[in-house]
């Protein structure tokens, strides 16, 4: 194996960046899933990503790859974390939908999207203000923001005609 000094081996940020696009784009989606699964479970029991990766035996890094899809959990580590979430190991699984359906990765790619957002802090904070609303302004908010993506839409509509 040939050994090449630091500076060579460097690329530059646009190239970095292009590599990590491209990286993201080859992470399988039910790895994703799987990861943001993870996520979800670990912020809805409450638990950092240290304590996590300590109650696993891994780095918080490696936890934080695992949740980004960037590396696949191996069966025994998905037994590790729901044991240390207290879950069953099928909630990493919950949403996909049956192999068998040819319309399998469109709902994958739909899914990932929504659980991504929900997953960030804004999403977050979103839903947590939300939910501090009474029922009816939410739904109200709720046909306030539908409305908003009719005209979005339509103005797009004309843009593109």
């Amino acid at each position: 194996m040939k050994r090449y000094a630091a500076a060579q081996v460097r690329t530059s940020r646009p190239a970095q960046a292009k590599q990590s696009n491209l990286a993201r784009e080859l992470v399988h989606p039910v790895d994703r899933h799987v990861g943001q699964q993870i996520r979800i479970r670990r912020m809805q029991s409450n638990v950092s990503l240290g304590d996590l990766g300590a109650g696993i035996g891994v780095s918080l890094q490696q936890v934080q790859k695992y949740e980004s899809g960037k590396n696949r959990v191996s069966a025994s580590m998905l037994y590790e974390l729901a044991n240390c979430l207290k879950i069953p190991v099928s909630r990493f699984f919950e949403g996909l939908p049956d192999p068998e359906t040819l319309q399998g990765q469109q709902f994958i790619t739909e899914i990932d999207e929504k659980i991504a957002y929900i997953s960030t802090a804004e999403g977050r904070r979103l839903i947590d203000d939300v939910l501090l609303l009474s029922p009816r302004v939410r739904s109200r908010v709720v046909a306030l923001v539908s409305s908003i993506v009719d005209e979005e839409t339509e103005e797009q509509r004309e843009v593109s005609r």
